[in-house]
C-alpha cells in the first residue's frame, strides 16, 4: 500500500486523470502467501460512481424536485429543535411557528452564502444542535425572574439568546478570516478524517431508531419502504433505475405521511398516551392553525438582544464545536459531491461566513446558530446527484416556506419518526464515506489502527457520558462555580466530532509522526492543502464570476 500511494504521488502528481489509476507497482511490493489473491483497487481521489458532480446539473424539472427533497429532508431537525426548545421558553404553537419561520429563513440565507462564497460545495446549512445546551443554560437563567406573563418570559429569553448569538459569533469570524483554522486543517491525516468524518454521522445515532421508536406503526415501514423502493426496486426497469433512485424518498415520505393521517383520522392515537399522541399523530403540533399567512422575518423582530457575559460565554463553545462539525461535514460532502479534499484557505473563509452567518441569525432572531447538515450530506450519496446547483435552488423553498407561513407549517407537520426513518440510512451514508478514508492509509500498521481505535472509540463514548449526564436545563457533568466554563466544557464534550478531532488530532501527530507520514496517507492530502498544490483545487473551489478580482488575495 505504501509503496503504491508514493509511486502514485512522486509519477502521477497532476498528470493522471483521476479515473485512471496508477498500476500497481511490479516491484517492493511482496507478494502474498499462499494462493489467496484478489483485485487490487487503488485509491480514488475523487468518488467516480456519481451521476451529477459538483458543478454538472441535471435539467431543470428534476433539479426543482431534488431541491424540494433537500427542504423535506432538513425540515426535521428544524422541527425538532424548535420543539425542544420553544415550550420550555414559554412559549405556545404560534411562537413555534415563527420560530421555525425563522430557522428556516436564516438556513436558506446561510446556504446561498456557504454555497456561493463559503466552501461552495453542495452543503445545506441547518440549525445545529450543538447550541442547545448553552439555550438551556439561558432558559434556566431567566426561568426563575420575575415575568407578566409566560409569553414576556419567552420574549425575553428569546432576545438573551439573540445578544449570544451575535457576541459569539465573533469566535469563528475571527478563527475563519485570520486564517487559523485554515491552518489548524493541515494537522488533520486521513488517519485522523476516518473517526473525524464516521462519527459525525455515527455520533448522531440517538436521532435514528430511538427516535423513530417513539412511533413504530410509521416509523418502520417508512424505512423498510425507503430501502425497498429506492435500492431494490431499481433492477424492475431500466427507465424506472434513475426515477426511484433520486425520488423515491419523497415519495415515500408521501404515502406513509398519508398512512399517518388516515390513523389519526380513523381514532387509531385517541386513547393513547400523551408521548405516542405527540410522536404519531399528524395534527399534532397546532402548527398549521396558529401560523401566520405572510410574515417576512426581519432584523431584531423579538425585540433589542439583550448581552449578559455568562450567556456569551457559553456559546462561544458552541460556535468552536459548530465549526468542528461543519470541517467534518464539508469533508464528506466534497468526497459525495465528486471533488477533491477542501483545501485550507476554503475552510477558513467557510468558518469565517459560518461567524458571518452566526452574526445575522443573531440579528434576526433565530434560536440557535447553524452548521453543516449532515442529512443532507447522505442525500447527495443517496440519490448520487452532488450538483451544487440543487442545493442552491433548494434555500428558494426555504426562504420561500419561511415567508408563506401557513404553506411552510403544513411540511412541518409531518411526524418525526418519519424523518427517524429517513436518518436512519442517510447518517449511516455518512458515516461510510468516513470509513473510505482509510484507503489512503496504510491498513495494517499498528499505529494507525491505535490512533483510529482509540479517537473513534472515545469519540463516541465520552459524548455519550456527557449527554448521559446532562439535565433537562442544560447542567452538564463538569460543575465548577463559573457557569460559563461549564458550559464551554459540557458542550464541547458532547459533540462526538469534536472529541474525534481533538483526540486524532493529538494522538496522529505525536506518536511517530515523522516516521510514519506515508503511512498516515499524507502525500494524498498534501497537494491539496495549498492552493496552488493541484491543479483541480481552482475548478472545485474558486469563486463564481469574476469576484476573485475584488477580494484581496489572502482571503482567496
Amino acid at each position: 500500500m505504501v509503496e503504491t500511494a508514493n509511486h502514485n504521488h512522486n509519477h502521477h502528481h497532476h498528470h493522471t486523470p483521476p479515473n485512471q489509476a496508477a498500476p500497481p507497482p511490479s516491484t517492493g511490493v511482496a507478494p502474498p502467501l499462499g494462493s489467496a489473491r484478489g483485485p487490487f483497487f487503488p485509491p480514488a481521489e475523487q468518488l467516480l460512481q456519481l451521476h451529477y458532480c459538483i458543478h454538472s446539473n441535471p435539467s431543470w424539472v428534476p433539479t426543482v424536485v431534488l431541491a424540494f427533497q433537500h427542504y423535506i429532508v432538513m425540515l426535521g431537525t428544524t422541527v425538532m429543535i424548535a420543539t425542544a426548545l420553544v415550550p420550555r421558553m414559554g412559549g405556545g404553537p404560534g411562537d413555534k411557528a415563527r420560530v421555525i419561520q425563522s430557522l428556516l429563513f436564516m438556513s436558506g440565507i446561510n446556504t446561498l452564502l456557504q454555497t456561493w462564497f463559503g466552501t461552495r460545495l453542495p452543503t445545506v446549512m441547518g440549525p445545529s444542535f450543538a447550541y442547545i445546551i448553552s439555550v438551556l443554560a439561558i432558559i434556566n437563567d431567566l426561568s426563575d425572574s420575575d415575568f407578566s406573563s409566560e409569553h414576556e418570559r419567552f420574549s425575553h429569553t428569546m432576545r438573551a439568546i439573540q445578544g449570544s448569538l451575535i457576541v459569539s459569533s465573533f469566535v469563528n469570524i475571527i478563527l475563519g478570516y485570520s486564517n487559523a483554522w485554515g491552518k489548524l486543517t493541515r494537522f488533520l491525516s486521513p488517519v485522523v478524517l476516518v473517526p473525524a468524518v464516521c462519527v459525525v454521522g455515527l455520533g448522531l445515532f440517538a436521532r435514528g431508531f430511538p427516535q423513530l421508536g417513539n412511533c413504530v406503526e410509521i416509523g418502520l415501514p417508512m424505512l423498510i419502504l425507503l430501502v425497498i423502493s429506492q435500492q431494490y426496486l431499481q433492477h424492475i426497469h431500466p427507465v424506472a433505475r434513475p426515477m426511484l433512485e433520486r425520488f423515491a424518498l419523497l415519495v415515500c415520505v408521501g404515502i406513509i405521511w398519508a398512512f399517518a393521517a388516515i390513523l389519526t383520522v380513523a381514532g387509531a392515537y385517541n386513547n393513547v398516551r400523551q408521548q405516542t399522541k405527540l410522536s404519531c399523530r399528524t395534527d399534532r403540533s397546532f402548527l398549521i392553525s396558529s401560523a401566520p399567512w405572510i410574515k417576512i422575518p426581519y432584523p431584531f423582530q423579538w425585540g433589542t438582544p439583550i448581552f449578559r457575559a455568562s450567556h456569551v460565554f457559553g456559546m462561544m463553545g458552541a460556535a468552536l464545536v459548530s465549526s468542528a462539525e461543519s470541517t467534518g461535514t464539508f469533508y464528506a460532502a466534497a468526497r459525495l459531491a465528486g471533488a477533491t479534499s477542501p483545501p485550507g484557505h476554503v475552510f477558513s473563509r467557510s468558518i469565517g461566513l459560518q461567524g458571518i452567518g452566526q452574526l445575522l441569525e443573531g440579528i434576526f432572531g433565530s434560536v440557535v446558530g447553524t452548521t453543516a447538515s449532515v442529512e443532507n450530506v447522505g442525500l447527495l450519496g443517496l440519490t448520487r446527484v452532488g450538483s451544487r446547483r440543487v442545493v442552491q435552488i433548494s434555500t428558494a423553498f426555504m426562504i420561500f416556506f419561511s415567508i408563506f407561513g401557513k404553506f411552510g407549517a403544513f411540511f412541518a407537520s409531518i411526524p418525526l419518526p418519519i424523518f427517524a426513518a429517513i436518518y436512519c440510512i442517510l447518517y449511516g451514508i455518512v458515516a461510510a464515506i468516513g470509513i473510505s478514508f482509510i484507503q489512503f492509509t496504510n491498513n495494517n500498521s499498528m499505529r494507525n489502527i491505535y490512533v483510529l481505535g482509540v479517537s473513534l472509540f472515545l469519540g463516541i463514548s465520552i459524548p455519550r457520558y456527557f449527554i448521559m449526564n446532562t439535565d433537562a436545563s442544560g447542567h452538564g457533568p463538569v460543575r465548577t462555580h463559573g457557569g460559563w466554563f461549564n458550559d464551554i466544557l459540557n458542550t464541547i464534550f458532547s459533540s462526538p466530532p469534536t472529541v474525534a478531532l481533538i483526540v486524532g488530532g493529538l494522538l496522529d501527530n505525536t506518536l511517530e509522526a515523522r516516521h510514519a507520514v506515508d503511512d498516515r496517507g499524507l502525500p494524498w492530502l498534501v497537494p491539496f492543502y495549498h492552493k496552488k498544490g493541484d491543479s483541480r483545487n481552482e475548478e472545485f473551489y474558486s469563486y463564481p464570476l469574476r469576484i476573485n478580482e475584488y477580494i484581496p488575495t489572502r482571503f482567496l
